[in-house]
């Protein structure tokens, strides 16, 4: 078996819970307030931990008690963090979260996460069989020296571009899985798309990223569509009823990197992942929503395979 190493984000999410979402300039009253680890990076390690598969995480954390906080609780969820760096004179990464009626909204302050840089993520030594993981939550330059160390060791590398932003050729030319929700899809591609769209319109827009790569589109509770040697593949999702659907992407692609560690067929992957972020968005929190591999099992074991098709 491989092993997964992300090179990412890890923040504190304060989360603030209300009946609906304050408009510009408006006030409104909160329910609850909640503090949960996040961050893009140990969402997608905690996710891939729980799955039963080696996980390193490579990033930093501030010298300040949400850094105390995140190391003991990455640990506990076995997320190796010997890579993972204390840096003086900064905060952690914080992340401000409004939670209604199960949509969120998200305001990023990177702290720490800001300062991961070449020298971080040529540390750990990768293998052929690994899987790379990172995401758009540390700097772009360091995102690209690590895949360029993946390639070089024979690992796969996966990029989640969120959030959404700029990327050069050079840097996806670096990546073999891509991984992205359809706001995404259509930043990177120019296209206007929607929730509504057919998969078909999400299979023209994901062409123009393919290049010999594998690209998925997550489609919520619709499931994922992937475009794999230009073959489109529709895994259907599940649906249930969404209590907090903060680290729903970041559970599809760490489960998804456990599984292809495994080297799991892209398509039992991909029906995989797709259990994991459906259990995921049925409790608050970011990385303490992250299903197990028994929890998955359970799920899997309990209904027929959904059968991919054509868009």
């Amino acid at each position: 078996m491989g092993r997964v190493f992300v090179a990412g984000s890890i923040n504190m999410d304060v989360v603030a819970t209300a009946e609906r979402h304050p408009r510009i300039g408006e006030t409104v009253a909160g329910e609850a307030v909640f503090y949960f680890p996040g961050g893009k990076g140990a969402n997608q390690a905690v996710a891939s931990a729980k799955q039963g598969v080696p996980t390193t995480l490579v990033g930093r954390l501030g010298a300040d008690a949400f850094g105390q906080e995140l190391r003991t609780f990455l640990a506990a969820q076995g997320v190796d963090l010997a890579f993972v760096k204390d840096t003086d004179n900064m905060h952690s990464g914080t992340a401000i979260i409004t939670i209604a009626d199960a949509d969120n909204t998200i305001v990023v302050v990177p702290g720490a996460n800001g300062l991961v840089d070449a020298d971080d993520v040529a540390a750990p030594a990768l293998a052929k069989g690994d899987v790379a993981v990172s995401q758009f939550e540390i700097p772009l330059p360091t995102i690209a020296a690590f895949f360029k160390r993946a390639r070089i060791a024979g690992a796969t590398t996966v990029l989640n571009p969120a959030p959404a932003k700029p990327a050069d050729k050079a840097l996806l030319d670096l990546v073999d899985i891509l991984i992205l929700n359809e706001t995404e899809l259509g930043f990177l591609t120019g296209t206007e798309l929607s929730d509504g769209d057919p998969p078909a319109r999400f299979a023209e827009a994901a062409r123009s990223l393919a290049q010999g790569r594998t690209i998925c589109v997550t489609l919520g509770k619709r499931g994922v569509l992937a475009l794999a040697d230009g073959e489109p593949l529709l895994v259907p999702g599940r649906e249930v009823k969404a209590v907090d659907t903060t680290g729903a992407g970041d559970c599809f692609v760490g489960a998804l990197a456990s599984q292809l560690a495994g080297s799991k067929a892209l398509r039992d992957a991909l029906t995989y992942a797709n259990v994991a972020a459906s259990i995921c968005v049925q409790r608050m929190g970011a990385a303490p929503s992250m299903p197990t591999a028994e929890e998955v099992s359970a799920v899997l074991s309990s209904r027929r395979p959904g059968e991919g098709r054509d868009p």
